[in-house]
């Protein structure tokens, strides 16, 4: 299951997680990021307990793109033990997304 990351939830649901969080930073008008949509959601069912898959939109939540520095979207980042380890930048193949995501586990 996806989960929407937002500033009211981001601490508690990423950072305090307690496995890897995978955060998809998009926007609803970005070509590239539609196109990763459904892998996003594939990782979303194939990682399911063992990764929290999520998204946060950079247009209502503008403060969290800043803080993590998102300058081009979608960038995908994993977060372990509230740290962010991993960022993937564009639309890429779903194996890269995987590579990223074994380190982590």
């Amino acid at each position: 299951m996806e989960h929407k990351f937002t500033t009211a939830n981001f601490d508690k649901e990423v950072l305090e997680a307690e496995i890897p969080v995978f955060v998809d930073f998009y926007a609803d008008w970005c070509g590239p990021c539609k196109m990763m949509a459904p892998i996003v959601e594939e990782l979303a069912k194939e990682y399911d307990g063992k990764v929290k898959v999520g998204k946060c939109n950079i247009d209502e939540e503008d403060g969290l793109a800043r803080k993590y520095r998102v300058m081009s979207i979608p960038t995908m980042k994993i977060f372990v033990d509230g740290k962010d380890v991993s960022t993937i930048v564009g639309a890429v193949h779903k194996d890269e997304i995987v590579s990223e995501l074994q380190k982590v586990l």
